[in-house]
């Protein structure tokens, strides 16, 4: 339920209602704006009857029942779109496109140093690399664990990129807290409840992967575990899904944007190279998705992809992901956007007069 207070209504008003709301087994999600106070009452919708009464205390306007079933990442209770800050002037949404590349997984510290120069020199302002891989086959590659964790950190202080770095356990998370600045959720992992909701009491940010069979629907469901955990820095990505085709790797679902944009605030970023497979299609791919309205990408580049130990046909060499952020720039603009990764754009109030 949404509890809409009075123009003028009073604190002692309002801590009465939060108050009446707590104790009828709810939690409350608070928020203040220029005129009006909203209350968002969270918890079991079997005795959402209880919560119509509250129209009858001072101070209150009047209740509203939440429709949707994903309350927190929902329009109902948070108008405008979010804006999720990563580190230092790295922030994604509202406007500010997150550029986040590096290789699929860490292998050395020459190649994961080399990716995080590579990449920032272009324009990106974050670096991704897996420490951590959950693999379909258990032969392949599955990551160098904390070993990796380690030289991800190094690659960010030679750099100061902030890291983006996946997590498939939820017994992990005090370990990769030490050394990331974001944790990404995996498509395989996306309806890991667990795992969710132990990511929902940290503060970082949460890269959530839309998994390869899921609904827009199902994805928002599983940002609302994160977010009705007490953790409100959820950035959503879609990664493509399965379906029939076979022509790329997965289906990139760009009709996701939209949809997502009508029924959330969240950031949504677009992962192009899992979503084809092919890094002939990940430029074409990228431009759609800055021109459809997403909020950012996460792109493989490796300095060598041909001895990549996981991922390389779907890998950017450094050079093509410079001339693709380059080609990205004009339609981030044309779009209206503040900046791309770490290249900040003039606004009109910025550009020098005409005199």
């Amino acid at each position: 339920m949404i509890i809409v207070m009075r123009a003028g209504s009073s604190d002692e008003q309002l801590k009465k209602v939060i108050n009446r709301i707590e104790e009828l087994g709810y939690r409350t999600h608070i928020m203040y704006g220029v005129e009006r106070t909203v209350i968002g009452a969270l918890g079991d919708e079997r005795g959402k009857d209880k919560l119509l009464t509250l129209n009858q205390l001072p101070g209150v306007d009047k209740v509203i029942p939440i429709l949707s079933p994903y309350k927190l990442a929902g329009t109902q209770l948070k108008e405008g779109h979010t804006q999720v800050k990563i580190s230092g002037d790295c922030v994604i949404g509202k406007g500010q496109l997150g550029l986040i590349a590096g290789p699929c997984s860490v292998e050395s510290e020459e190649q994961i140093v080399e990716s995080a120069r590579e990449v920032k020199a272009a324009g990106a302002n974050a670096l991704r690399g897996g420490a951590f891989k959950p693999r379909s086959s258990t032969y392949s590659f599955q990551g160098l664990g904390e070993e990796g964790l380690k030289l991800l950190a190094l690659a960010r202080e030679e750099t100061g990129l902030p890291v983006v770095t996946e997590i498939i356990d939820h017994h992990d998370i005090d370990l990769i807290e030490r050394y990331a600045d974001v944790f990404q959720v995996g498509a395989r992992n996306m309806q890991n409840f667990t795992l969710l909701k132990a990511l929902g009491g940290t503060k970082k940010p949460v890269l959530l992967k839309r998994g390869m069979s899921a609904r827009v629907d199902e994805l928002l469901l599983a940002a609302e575990y994160i977010l009705a955990a007490g953790n409100p820095n959820v950035i959503l990505c879609e990664r493509g899904i399965r379906t029939f085709e076979t022509a790329t790797r997965n289906t990139l679902d760009l009709n996701a944007v939209p949809a997502i944009r009508e029924r959330s605030h969240l950031p949504i970023i677009i992962d192009p190279s899992h979503g084809t497979g092919v890094w002939r299609y990940v430029s074409t791919m990228s431009k759609a998705a800055i021109a459809c309205g997403a909020d950012g990408l996460i792109i493989e580049v490796h300095p060598h992809p041909d001895s990549a130990l996981s991922d390389g046909a779907q890998s950017l060499k450094p050079k093509v992901f410079k001339q693709l952020v380059d080609e990205l720039e004009p339609i981030a603009r044309a779009v209206g956007c503040k900046s791309l990764g770490s290249r900040m754009f003039e606004t009109v109030d910025d550009r020098p007069s005409a005199e």
